[in-house]
């Protein structure tokens, strides 16, 4: 069934929030206030490593307003997603310049700014460690020396008495003593730097510790659940004793995934007198303070056969965690395992490393370890494409993973389904869309070119084999539903195409399913985390699993009334009516709460319908492989696992400008194209997809966290950290989505928002490099690293422009 045979899926729907949001009437954790509510600012270390030795806040005591004051010796607790590195506020040292080491609580914003620069902090510098590679070496200071007795996620593999955080290792086949029998094998250098989400909203949080031993949270967070159990361990706090309730967000991009500063706020709370306390950072403390984007080194080998079939690769991540890096080992382990990407390679190594420096600590990112990996291995092919003289088009194809087919499969062994997606059709309709084989025309200033690329990219959610889901589905008296889930709503549009499943289910008019915009953890049934694109597919599974709960106790009322058996049944057009004879029928609005028979008996009662989604593909890798463990976790045989419940493939290609005198690269035209299973609301994919090439073009082009000498953050705002303007997006973006329905997907739909800033990165590097022979292969590529390489490579083309330019009549 195509998208065009459905009443709601497929449909253009605005987000039910938009107008709240337009108008400024939609309540963030930044507009929430309370009655005796306190206010709490941070003081952060100066040092990047060091011992501390005192604090001294008897001064702050003393600034009117101030109510109390908290160090890390207060709450010596440790938390993390993945690794429990962290601490609430540092206890015995400072690891990164901005590093929290006390707070203040005062009755108002000014009264706790004051106080903070009051705050005497004694310190016992000890050698930091800022380059990753140092970091590693037998010798280096290390960060955390009670590594070993960190709690520890069981797919992860930090080593103690170093700064690894964490090692994954993938080997394939020959894995790289295969690169010996290649024809022809190509060795490049890459780099990523560290960059910020740079999320509209930043972080904020109102805690309030109750005398009775309850915790009530507000926070700007993805997801309720995950920071509710976060909290709950580190503290040593019953689960159910906390309440995290979520109102609007302005953005995550994954930096507001997991655990953040709710355990500290909940702290403040009860050392303040019970009272509740919010904390909002600032932009500046954000970006010095609050988790960012690790920055990576990556070393790749990859080899040919004279026909371009890939024969071998080998690949070294590096990322620097930070001093922190509970959700960085995963971004780097998923890089590791989703190495080969998109191609069938028989033979793959990857060493994926996580190190700690003294630097601000690191977190998710969208795409989550995907842009990184996509960045070395798309360039790859199109350098291998030019070392072959093959087109990079043909290189792809050659390479592709083969859906269905048991024996082509991923880096970590397993095969793709077949109804996985077009993998080929999206690269060739981006293709088509960005005129490939037609040559840009060229600008009139003759220093200046034009050219155009393309990279292919594929991503699937990264999650845990047991993060499992929930829904509940509610009729009210008049037939419409309230729709619970815990799904996160900061933009993403998740929750109106959840809607849409359940107009679609029932066949009920759009504005008859509601979802409320608070989401909390005591009415939203579990949901493990919103992030990964994981949502529309697992959540929306729960979700249709308890509309078919809700449809069978409706059947069974309706059976009875109507005298017939359940699957004679259908519902449409807010009734229930016999199959072939319609006018049989009865109005849901009496069925819903338990129908009335005429003598007063009532049948039924409320329809609650419950349903979950749990992963039952999903296994652990072998940790010394990095190859799927069997599903069959009872006999240990049978067939491979999957890392992540869905893959969805996609393609950008984009026609770039490029001033061979300055560097200047402008993207004129770009294309998404990505095989979505089903289109849900094309209305919002679309907006996805333009948003996502933007984003991706910030970082492909300008963001780039820039660190002092101390290690601390010297570019900590929107002035000197510059982000894409509306100046900036292409005129011509053009988006096209393709539709292969995987079978166990809510109406076929498979997520995509995180994939949609993936390829962009690598196409803008190999547009450069087809209209050039220049290869970049460090971020973000700025006028003056392009000019550079420009300058380096290919000095004649620079010469050429310098004389265009003065013969130039304009």
């Amino acid at each position: 069934m195509s998208s065009s045979q459905f009443k709601i899926i497929g449909r253009p729907v605005p987000p039910p929030d938009l107008y709240e949001k337009v108008t400024g009437t939609a309540q963030y954790t930044f507009d929430m206030d309370f009655p005796g509510l306190l206010h709490a600012k941070l003081v952060t270390s100066r040092e990047p490593h060091a011992k501390i030795k005192s604090i001294d806040f008897s001064k702050a005591l003393q600034v009117p307003g101030v109510v109390a004051v908290a160090t890390g010796k207060d709450f010596p607790y440790r938390l993390g997603i993945y690794v429990g590195d962290r601490d609430i506020l540092a206890i015995d040292k400072a690891l990164w310049v901005g590093h929290p080491v006390a707070a203040i609580v005062a009755d108002n914003i000014r009264a706790a700014e004051k106080a903070i620069d009051l705050v005497e902090v004694e310190y016992d510098p000890l050698p930091p460690v800022f380059d990753p590679e140092e970091a590693v070496k037998p010798g280096a200071p290390i960060l955390h020396p009670d590594l070993a007795k960190y709690t520890i996620s069981p797919a992860f593999k930090p080593v103690p008495g170093t700064n690894i955080a964490n090692l994954f290792r993938l080997t394939k086949g020959k894995g790289e003593a295969a690169l010996d029998s290649a024809d022809v094998v190509i060795e490049r250098n890459f780099r990523i730097p560290f960059t910020t989400h740079a999320y509209m909203e930043t972080w904020s949080t109102i805690a309030h510790y109750k005398v009775t031993g309850d915790i009530e949270i507000w926070t700007s967070s993805q997801s309720p659940y995950a920071p509710r159990y976060l909290t709950a361990m580190s503290l040593g706090i019953p689960v159910g004793k906390i309440k995290i309730r979520i109102p609007y967000v302005g953005g995550g991009f994954g930096g507001k995934a997991g655990i953040l500063n709710e355990p500290l706020v909940a702290m403040l709370s009860k050392k303040a007198g019970y009272k509740p306390v919010k904390l909002v950072m600032t932009r500046a403390e954000q970006m010095k303070s609050m988790p960012i984007v690790a920055g990576y080194r990556a070393k790749a080998k990859m080899g040919f056969s004279k026909d371009g079939r890939i024969v071998a690769y080998s690949v070294r991540f590096l990322f620097d965690g930070g001093a922190f890096a509970d959700y960085a080992v995963n971004v780097a382990r998923t890089a590791g395992y989703a190495c080969t990407g998109v191609y069938d390679m028989p033979n793959a190594y990857c060493e994926s490393i996580t190190a700690y420096t003294n630097k601000v600590p690191t977190t998710a990112i969208r795409g989550f370890g995907y842009p990184e990996n996509h960045w070395v291995l798309e360039r790859m092919m199109d350098i291998g494409a030019k070392e072959l003289g093959i087109s990079p088009l043909e290189i792809r194809s050659k390479n592709f993973l083969r859906m269905g087919d048991p024996t082509s499969t991923t880096g970590y062994g397993t095969p793709m389904r077949a109804d996985q997606g077009d993998l080929p059709g999206v690269m060739k309709t981006s293709a088509e869309l960005i005129e490939w084989d037609k040559e840009p025309e060229q600008p009139k200033e003759p220093w200046k070119i034009r050219a155009k690329g393309i990279a292919v990219s594929l991503k699937g959610p990264s999650q845990p084999p047991n993060a499992v889901d929930a829904a509940v589905i509610k009729f009210n008296e008049d037939a419409s539903v309230d729709v619970l889930v815990a799904t996160g709503n900061y933009g993403q549009g998740t929750v109106n195409a959840l809607r849409m499943l359940v107009a679609e289910y029932f066949d009920l008019p759009l504005d008859k399913v509601h979802l409320t915009w608070m989401n909390s953890t005591e009415w939203n049934p579990y949901t493990w985390q919103t992030v990964g694109s994981r949502s529309l597919f697992t959540v929306g599974s729960a979700l249709l699993d308890a509309c078919e709960d809700a449809k069978r106790q409706i059947l069974d009322v309706a059976s009875k009334v109507l005298k017939v058996k359940p699957e004679e049944l259908a519902i449409a057009d807010g009734k229930v009516y016999v199959k072939g004879e319609p006018w049989m029928s009865i109005p849901l609005s009496e069925i819903v709460m338990g129908y009335t028979f005429p003598n007063g008996q009532v049948y039924g009662g409320p329809i609650i319908g419950k349903g979950k989604h749990y992963p039952a593909v999903l296994s652990y890798l072998d940790p010394d492989t990095g190859q799927a463990l069997p599903i069959n976790a009872e006999t240990g045989h049978g067939e491979p696992g999957h890392v992540t419940v869905f893959y969805t493939f996609g393609s950008t290609a984009v026609e770039i400008e490029l001033d061979l005198l300055t560097g200047e690269v402008k993207v004129l035209k770009a294309t998404q194209v990505y095989d979505l299973g089903r289109v849900i609301n094309p209305l919002t994919a679309t907006g996805q997809a333009i948003g996502g090439l933007v984003m991706g073009m910030g970082r492909a082009l300008y963001e780039e966290i820039v660190f002092d000498d101390t290690g601390g953050v010297a570019n900590p705002n929107f002035s000197f950290y510059y982000i894409p303007r509306a100046k900036d997006a292409p005129d011509d973006i053009r988006v096209k989505f393709l539709e292969t329905p995987q079978a166990n997907g809510p109406f076929g739909a498979r997520g995509f928002s995180e994939n949609v800033m993936i390829a962009i990165i690598p196409a803008i590097a190999n547009a450069i490099q087809r209209g050039t022979g220049v290869e970049i292969t460090e971020l973000p590529m700025t006028h003056e690293r392009v000019w550079r390489a420009i300058k380096e490579q290919r000095p004649d083309l620079i010469e050429k422009a310098m004389k265009a330019l003065k013969e130039w009549k304009g």
